[in-house]
């Protein structure tokens, strides 16, 4: 198993394509002040040395280096010894309605998202009790099976919207006894079922289950989401808020919670009601009717030491940082006469004077400098010879 002692470290990697982005944006910047010397064919001629391409492996090779050196500070761990851990804890299984009346606004920024924060910090609250979540709407599916595991039910958590569940409704009932069925067959400890919905068009077996599990030993608390006065309900097309929605008489749909049905359950299974609000109140009543409930101890497999690997990393970014620094900018006398692409030989008519010419200097016919200065002295012209770099 791999872990980071310093995950949050890793927000650092988007560093990286915004150092790629300024690199092209720079390499762009020098292409246009080359192309406003002359023809690029002849400017690549007038410096036979510098190699583009050795420039762009550099600037990837230092961009490389940095996305390593990030992931080598948030030190990457590996478990190396595996050792069965005895645990007391309570199985806590979480029914969240997905249906889409928890699109609703009456809670910032809606029902559904507000009811995942709380479920969030519910997990964060947890010691060694394992947690799974069920989502419900018309029908009930596991979203996350019963695990000790709290970073992944948070990661779970995060991937639940109102389309996972394609048929509408809200089927407490069903939720319930897929909860039931949900539990540990082991478990000797308490077993909580904590129900998190509006309680809008509820069907008719939820009472009912709620009672058959409440004289199995199960306590059933329920959360209010939503607002008793009630808000209207947007609709969304391309996750763009398009306006409200509307009845078959055109008006318009407002959704309310419904907190008699939700009581009705918790009492039926000897839990605990309370409505959701920004205080925070809610989870704190929660939290403690959990804490009330009998703890068992179970034992699960998990890795008890780990072993920094930051160092080998590390050692990666040094030596790309290296070979970087090892490679130059400018050809190498072995490869400066290499002419892969013919452009010596295209160009070959232009330069026959040169390649004659070049060791020896040319004089040029002496002319005199007219002056406008009476008594000053002509200076000729002094011979010169052809620069050697248009060769």
């Amino acid at each position: 198993m791999t872990r980071f002692a310093h995950p949050e470290l890793l927000w650092l990697l988007a560093l990286v394509p915004v150092l790629l982005v300024l690199f092209w944006l720079r390499a762009r910047s020098r292409k246009k002040a080359l192309a406003a010397l002359g023809d690029s064919s002849l400017v690549q001629l007038l410096m036979p040395q510098h190699s583009m391409g050795r420039e762009r492996l550099k600037r990837v090779l230092q961009a490389v280096a940095l996305g390593v050196a990030i992931i080598a500070a948030a030190d990457p761990q590996i478990g190396n010894k595996v050792e069965d851990v005895k645990r007391q804890g309570f199985e806590i299984m979480v029914c969240l309605d997905v249906s889409n009346s928890m699109l609703a606004t009456d809670l910032e920024p809606n029902r559904l998202e507000r009811a995942k924060l709380n479920i969030s910090k519910l997990v964060d609250r947890l010691k060694n009790d394992r947690i799974g979540i069920i989502v419900f709407a018309g029908e009930a599916y596991v979203q996350l099976p019963m695990t000790i595991d709290h970073a992944a039910a948070k990661l779970f958590l995060r991937t639940i919207d109102t389309d996972i569940v394609p048929a509408q409704g809200t089927a407490i009932g069903k939720a319930i006894e897929l909860a039931q069925r949900s539990f540990s067959p082991e478990t000797k400890s308490d077993r909580a079922i904590i129900i998190i919905s509006d309680g809008e068009n509820h069907d008719e077996e939820a009472l009912e289950a709620a009672t058959q599990a409440g004289e199995s030993g199960i306590i059933i608390h329920t959360v209010g989401i939503g607002s008793t006065q009630g808000t209207p309900l947007p609709e969304f097309r391309n996750g763009q808020m398009v306006g409200y929605r509307k009845d078959r008489d055109g008006s318009t749909v407002v959704s309310k919670l419904n907190e008699t049905i939700l009581q009705q359950i918790a009492a039926s299974a000897n839990g605990t009601y309370v409505q959701a609000n920004a205080s925070g109140n809610a989870l704190d009543i929660l939290l403690n009717s959990l804490e009330e409930m009998q703890r068992q101890e179970f034992g699960s497999t998990m890795f008890t030491s780990y072993e920094d690997r930051f160092q080998y990393l590390l050692a990666a970014a040094l030596v790309l940082l290296l070979l970087e620094f090892m490679i130059p900018t400018r050809r190498t006398i072995l490869f400066r006469n290499v002419d892969l692409f013919g452009a010596k030989k295209k160009c070959g008519l232009a330069f026959i004077p040169c390649s004659f010419c070049w060791p020896f200097r040319l004089p040029l016919p002496k002319k005199a400098i007219p002056s406008s200065k009476k008594g000053t002295r002509p200076m000729p012209i002094r011979s010169t010879m052809w620069p050697r770099n248009l060769i």
